[in-house]
């Protein structure tokens, strides 16, 4: 789970290099369509059919997903890394949330004050002008387009969970393909063409996001989930670690509070580890 959380924290320090002259949706095609190429090989070589059997179901998700990713991407090129990650960690308290109503499943009380601790979180986080006075701490439309991009996360993996009778690498196959389509008319409309390193970069946007995967499953399937979920919040930490190296982005002590808030609720919410039913959407 670390080495995966590992994986992740690399694919968005590229998604923000990228993200410098490149417009997100574009880094979201490329990683998409490497994506496709890899799911697409690996279903084949096992014998497994692309279409699936829920396809409208399929499809649904892959459009919360596509909204997921293009708000989070966003978030990345403009907050700083730590900040659009932690937001983006908020995930597992909103597909808690919709589980209720998708899933029929029970929110527990301890769900529901985890939620509002980790929305003080990124209130203190952004510190908005109209709350804290003077001028924002971070733009205030790139913090509700990341909030946006957790809440829509929070529905995909609830309806991951709805998918749980297809192969796993035909929902990631669906998601990315498309995330394909989605983003090629932002594409077609103001392309920009990469040059020099950047192809590198967004070759390694989707070889990252691949490693990250293969480790978060392996991870799940070998430790129960509360503990396993927890590791994952060591992204935090590497997210942090190449905003100080790579970007000079330096949290200072309001940050470090409402990631402390976010980072806690989730921590109270998911320690009790399988068995606690609205949660578990989420893994």
């Amino acid at each position: 789970m670390v080495a995966g959380a590992f994986f992740f924290s690399v694919m968005s320090a590229l998604v923000k290099v990228a993200g410098q002259r490149l417009p997100s949706q574009e880094v979201v095609f490329a990683r998409s369509l490497i994506m496709v190429v890899i799911c697409a090989v690996a279903l084949r070589v096992r014998g497994i059919a692309l279409l699936g059997t829920r396809r409208r179901l399929l499809l649904l998700r892959s459009a919360f997903g596509f909204a997921a990713l293009s708000c989070f991407y966003y978030g990345l090129t403009h907050l700083p890394i730590a900040d659009a990650t932690v937001i983006q960690y908020m995930n597992p308290l909103f597909a808690a949330l919709f589980a209720v109503y998708l899933l029929r499943e029970r929110l527990r009380p301890v769900e529901l004050v985890g939620l509002l601790i980790s929305l003080v979180g990124v209130v203190i986080v952004a510190r908005p002008s109209f709350l804290f006075g003077g001028e924002a701490r971070l733009p205030l439309f790139a913090v509700l387009v990341s909030l946006c991009g957790a809440l829509c996360s929070g529905v995909a993996y609830v309806l991951v969970r709805k998918l749980d009778t297809e192969h796993y690498l035909v929902v990631i196959f669906y998601f990315s393909a498309l995330s394909v389509l989605g983003s090629l008319p932002f594409v077609l409309h103001q392309p920009v063409l990469p040059r020099g390193g950047e192809w590198l970069v967004l070759l390694g946007v989707g070889l990252s996001t691949q490693a990250g995967q293969i480790f978060l499953t392996r991870g799940l399937h070998a430790e129960r989930a509360g503990p396993a979920t927890a590791a994952t919040l060591v992204q935090i930490i590497f997210a942090a670690t190449w905003g100080v190296l790579w970007f000079g982005e330096i949290p200072d002590l309001w940050v470090l509070l409402g990631s402390a808030l976010i980072v806690a609720s989730l921590l109270g919410t998911a320690g009790r580890g399988r068995g606690e039913p609205a949660l578990d959407a989420a893994r």
